[in-house]
């Protein structure tokens, strides 16, 4: 196993619930080898793979090479010899009347490795049996000095919040849960962070007073086939605006943090979060792509929508009257993940400056980059001025290596960094931003496949026009 360099970690016993399910083979299994790569890992810990069937120690260890095989990084590539003998499989299930074979695994995980290892509950499960374990938990003593991991969607309403935070805050403190919104996790979020406060030439420009627009646009270009009984269920408000989109928006809008600590960051989303104004349903347009209800799983009158385009204001002084634009939605004619500042045209003897003549346009995908567009002089004897984009990838900044975020948000949950998790206040705000488009849901238009989705989405964007879709990016 590769040594730790400046890691000093507490042993740990990681509990992986639904660990036989597609979410832990794609994602937290993949996620957990390449902390084991870096050498992110504590010297001690013990990984416990909990399901409702019956399999041996092997066989689990079989089920996490064959899911690394699949999805990567390759078991070969990396210290599997060290990483296998640490796995291990607890059968049986886990409810408050029977926890199956789990107490007797954590408990003998505890006595190889110290009595003194901390546990984190990681819940790789459907968001509506995250209640039922969060008691069961709770009920069968494991809950105490411990730190849970839920995934996202945390409630399923406004009042499905409510309720599962109840429950959450009976077993666990708040300092011990972390909500994963893996897109805070991404490199290309962080960096809205070090491209604000760490650069005066950003800094002096992010507010009210030189910005006329801000685009957060997260098209993909792929459907819902292998996850179609989930999405019809959820759909891309639940699943995308509610959660990925109000949070970037946060990270854009919120006020300069006291410092970098965790608890200064989460300050200053709450805060900023309260001051969204509650969506109208004017302010928002939802689709469904022609086709959706052709797929297996999806009833042939679904109403569930496939995209969803909102127009956000936030009530602060640095950006009332600043509308912000998210946007999201499967089968578009792209796949990105962009935050775009629109700034206002300059007063001065320049007076034929397009309405997007200057951007500042960060992409969230891989290790991001910044891409910042300009009017410039055409070459040649004229003073004419054409359009010019200046690029950094951040990929390339010399002894730079990006973590994917799961792998960066598993490593912040064992280190106890919650400044990249969403917290109970911060997700009660969201609710209520959204709570008016619940109860009065606009119509959902249809849209082509390998479109920009409904046309009348274009509204909401005003004379600047959505950005993505103007011109090839």
């Amino acid at each position: 196993m590769p040594e730790n360099g400046a890691n000093d970690l507490t042993p740990t016993v990681f509990v992986l619930y639904g660990a036989t399910g597609d979410l832990a083979r794609r994602m937290v299994l993949p996620a957990f080898f390449q902390l084991a790569q870096h050498g992110l890992l504590p010297d001690e810990w013990r990984l416990i793979g909990s399901g409702r069937g019956e399999r041996s120690d092997e066989e689990f260890v079989d089920h996490v090479r064959d899911s690394l095989t699949e999805f990567g990084p390759s078991p070969d590539e990396g210290p599997w010899d060290e990483f296998a003998p640490r796995l291990r499989f607890a059968g049986g299930g886990f409810t408050v009347d029977d926890p199956g074979q789990l107490l007797d695994v954590v408990a003998k995980a505890r006595a190889e490795i110290g009595e003194d290892a901390q546990v984190v509950h990681y819940l790789s499960l459907p968001p509506k049996a995250f209640t039922g374990y969060t008691k069961a938990i709770g009920a069968h003593g494991l809950a105490e000095a411990a730190r849970i991991v839920y995934e996202k969607p945390f409630g399923d309403s406004p009042e499905g919040f409510r309720e599962l935070d109840g429950v959450v805050h009976s077993v666990f403190d708040e300092e011990q849960v972390f909500r994963i919104d893996h897109f805070l996790g991404k490199e290309g979020t962080q960096d809205l962070h070090a491209l604000r406060f760490a650069n005066g030439l950003f800094e002096h420009v992010w507010s009210r007073e030189h910005v006329a627009q801000v685009q957060i646009d997260v098209p993909e270009d792929l459907d819902v086939a292998d996850r179609a009984d989930f999405y019809d269920a959820t759909g891309a408000t639940l699943d995308m605006l509610v959660t990925h989109l109000f949070q970037v928006a946060a990270e854009v809008a919120m006020e300069p943090p006291v410092s970098f600590a965790a608890h200064d960051i989460l300050a200053a989303r709450e805060s900023v979060l309260s001051k969204f104004r509650p969506l109208e349903p004017d302010d928002v347009v939802l689709g469904q792509f022609d086709g959706y209800r052709d797929l297996d799983g999806v009833p042939d009158d679904s109403d569930t929508d496939t995209f969803v385009a909102a127009r956000l204001c936030i009530d602060s002084g640095r950006w009332r009257g600043v509308p912000f634009l998210l946007r999201t939605g499967k089968r578009l004619a792209a796949k990105q993940q962009r935050v775009s500042l629109i700034l206002h045209r300059p007063k001065g003897p320049v007076d034929d400056v397009p309405a997007n003549g200057n951007v500042i346009s960060l992409s969230l995908a891989g290790a991001g980059s910044v891409d910042i567009d300009v009017m410039a002089k055409k070459p040649g004897p004229d003073l004419a001025m054409a359009p010019a984009r200046v690029s950094l990838d951040l990929s390339a900044i010399p002894g730079g290596e990006p973590l994917p975020p799961y792998v960066s948000l598993i490593h912040d949950v064992l280190v106890g960094d919650r400044s990249l998790f969403t917290t109970s206040e911060g997700l009660a705000q969201t609710w209520r931003a959204l709570q008016p488009v619940l109860d009065d849901r606009p119509e959902v238009h249809r849209y082509a496949p390998d479109s920009w989705g409904p046309v009348e989405a274009n509204r909401l964007a005003g004379e600047h026009g959505w950005l993505l879709g103007q011109t090839e990016d």
